[in-house]
């Protein structure tokens, strides 16, 4: 089967988790990154409010996204770069809870992505002081990218889980995910409510 799968990071407007304000992708097939992408999106309406604490975190304004694809117009080219693969992300909770919040507000199907966590991994495989994105990945051997990019945050997010199935041996996400004893997850599909 190979190391494949998709790396992927979100930023937000606000905090709320549907406020998708820009999104980064890594593509990794058999232990090598093959492609990238990130773009900026509009976060959904009632979402879109930028607070300032978000801003200074990544740098992202109002006025950088006026034109930019809402999340209904992005949502297949995000789901045609990842395809059938299983994402990481790092604190991948949180970029799934994005994917699945944005669906939900704006009334698209949220793919029942298969995800891994490369925090988790890190945590049982790295011994370090600090286990954000930066510091792990400078342990996987990936430094000076632009922290809070959500493009260079899926590339260092790619970089780790290949370092991390390089040190267990692992030749595929499921094996790397047993190795550092963490479960695999799957974004729930939406319910059914009968009327």
């Amino acid at each position: 089967m190979g190391l494949d799968f998709t790396a992927i990071d979100f930023e937000t407007a606000n905090s709320s988790n549907a406020s998708a304000c820009a999104v980064g992708l890594a593509r990794v097939r058999d232990g090598r990154i093959v492609a990238q992408a990130g773009w900026l999106i509009q976060p959904p309406a009632g979402h879109d409010a930028f607070f300032e604490i978000n801003v200074g975190i990544h740098g992202i304004r109002p006025e950088d996204v006026r034109d930019a694809p809402t999340w209904t117009a992005q949502l297949d080219d995000l789901a045609a770069f990842a395809g059938a693969d299983v994402l990481v992300a790092h604190n991948a909770g949180f970029d799934m809870a994005v994917l699945r919040a944005a669906c939900d507000v704006t009334g698209d199907l949220c793919p029942p992505y298969r995800y891994a966590c490369s925090l988790q991994i890190a945590r049982r495989l790295y011994d370090l002081e600090s286990y954000r994105l930066p510091s792990v990945a400078a342990a996987a051997g990936f430094t000076g990218f632009a922290h809070h990019d959500a493009a260079a945050d899926a590339l260092a997010c790619a970089h780790i889980m290949i370092d991390a199935a390089r040190r267990t041996g692992a030749d595929d996400i499921a094996h790397l995910a047993d190795a550092a004893g963490v479960e695999m997850r799957r974004i729930p599909a939406p319910a059914l409510f009968a009327a």
